[in-house]
């Protein structure tokens, strides 16, 4: 199925006037719809949200790094971010009036989760937002709210999304993700919600969220919660070599010129020999320092933090990893993941060191591994053994760190700023902010600052939230309730 969005062409005709006729009868367009199915507006809400293959992202979050020029989210010197995710959420009620309008149940149960999923992507990236009064359209000032509120209303609401879909028995119509399947949707909408709540594993002491029992109901219920079991559930939008349908970086010029593999990464995957290196990494050039009898010499990166001087030269001299020409050159490449079974599968484990669930912390860890290989298509021999060296296994004392480590590995190029925002909740993996390049005093950012056009067109609720949240005012080192 093709995935570009569709349009209606609207053709204009003749319209026969009479003298009697009054100016108003005309100046409603019959042949211009003044409706349309729920069905046709689900494609292009699916494609935006699941559009995650992010290069700003993998920068910030140490997987790749950028020669032409000083990267503001490679050494940490953002600013302002963007409120454009509000103009998805208005698409996405536009869905629902028009659901409503037909009785298309389905579609209202699925904007529960694609509004959840902006509105925790805006609340991700700020703090505090318009959530209760976001999309009132007689409402031009919208009050902010609490973070917390935030989280527990988006945890209700993919709760009844769920519910609701159990109780259909119908196909999705213009579905392109599971081509229908309200299972797989269940499935998806509970597995985000286990991630949103690993989210809050900093709020484990909130009674009124009630995060662990919470996890462990869903966890616990599969008939009543399913959750992805294998990948074949990844919630994944896949390219296809036709116009506006291909990979986003296909063809891209500066990928293939600016784009290196990051130093501190590659080291990780040389390290423990990890054959996921082969499809996201090119040889380097230069033959210096490589041994024919280890494949894995042949690759290295250029260090996040260090001095843009340095690193072209490099660069330059042949001593660096390009991205996989794959990246650039396969108009259909890997699918887009707005989140994976591998993903799950570490939340699991993450969950099982914290004793949110029972069961073997290792053996989801292990699982999600072996997910991850599959997505990359590593053969079984090479993932087995990967897998079989003892170093991989969780050590005691380390887990939270090896699970970290191994989903910085997974979710490369892809799922957004979902490591990012891991990293910042954990502390894992390391990000190096040692080198000389580095800005924002050495600091990794912990939110964006709040748009510009806030401060022109909301200005009063913008500065209580403000004043509210953070001390320092808006600044991107503040600290949002979520990670205190």
């Amino acid at each position: 199925m093709k995935l570009t969005q569709k349009y209606i062409s609207l053709f204009m005709v003749g319209l026969s006037l009479v003298s009697c006729s009054r100016v108003e009868d005309y100046q409603d367009d019959p042949n211009r719809p003044k409706s349309v199915d729920a069905g046709n507006i689900l494609p292009g809400i699916e494609v935006n949200a699941f559009s995650t293959i992010k290069a700003e992202a993998a920068l910030a979050s140490r997987q790749l790094t950028y020669i032409n020029g000083v990267n503001a989210q490679q050494y940490y010197n953002w600013q302002r971010g963007s409120f454009g995710a509000y103009d998805n959420i208005k698409q996405v009620q536009k869905m629902i009036e028009e659901a409503i309008k037909k009785g298309g149940k389905e579609y209202i149960a699925l904007a529960r989760f694609f509004k959840s999923y902006y509105f925790i992507s805006l609340s991700e990236t700020f703090g505090d937002i318009p959530y209760s009064e976001a999309i009132k359209a007689d409402n031009f000032y919208p009050k902010y709210d609490d973070q917390k509120s935030i989280y527990k209303s988006v945890l209700s609401e993919l709760a009844l999304a769920n519910t609701e879909l159990s109780n259909l028995n119908t196909s999705i119509v213009g579905d392109l993700i599971y081509n229908g399947s309200v299972l797989k949707w269940r499935k998806l909408i509970n597995s985000y919600r286990l991630r949103i709540l690993m989210d809050l594993s900093k709020r484990t002491d909130d009674p009124e969220l009630n995060v662990k029992q919470v996890f462990a109901d869903i966890v616990n219920n599969p008939a009543q919660n399913p959750i992805m079991e294998t990948g074949e559930d990844n919630g994944a939008l896949s390219f296809y070599n036709l116009v506006n349908n291909r990979y986003p970086y296909f063809n891209s010029n500066d990928l293939k010129t600016a784009y290196y593999m990051e130093q501190s990464f590659v080291d990780k995957l040389r390290t423990t020999k990890d054959p996921r290196l082969f499809k996201m990494a090119e040889k380097k050039t230069s033959t210096v320092g490589t041994d024919p009898s280890d494949p894995f010499s042949y690759y290295d990166g250029l260090y996040g933090s260090g001095d843009l001087g340095e690193n072209s030269t490099k660069a330059s001299n042949g001593l660096a990893s390009r991205i996989n020409p794959r990246y650039f050159n396969d108009p259909i490449n890997e699918p887009t993941l707005l989140m994976g079974y591998a993903e799950l599968q570490f939340i699991l484990a993450e969950a099982a060191v914290r004793g949110w669930i029972g069961g073997s912390a290792n053996a989801y860890y292990l699982k999600a591994i072996n997910a991850s290989m599959n997505f990359y298509k590593i053969s079984t021999a090479d993932a087995n053994n990967y897998l079989a060296q003892s170093a991989i296994n969780l050590q005691p004392g380390k887990e939270i760190e090896q699970i970290m480590d191994q989903k910085h590995t997974a979710l490369f190029f892809n799922t957004g700023w979902r490591i990012f925002y891991d990293q910042r909740r954990t502390g894992f993996p390391k990000f190096n902010t040692n080198g000389q390049g580095i800005l924002n005093n050495g600091k990794i950012p912990k939110r964006w600052m709040y748009p510009s056009s806030e401060i022109n067109n909301n200005n009063t609720n913008l500065t209580n939230a403000i004043n509210k949240q953070y001390p320092s005012g808006d600044d991107i080192n503040e600290t949002m309730w979520l990670i205190k």
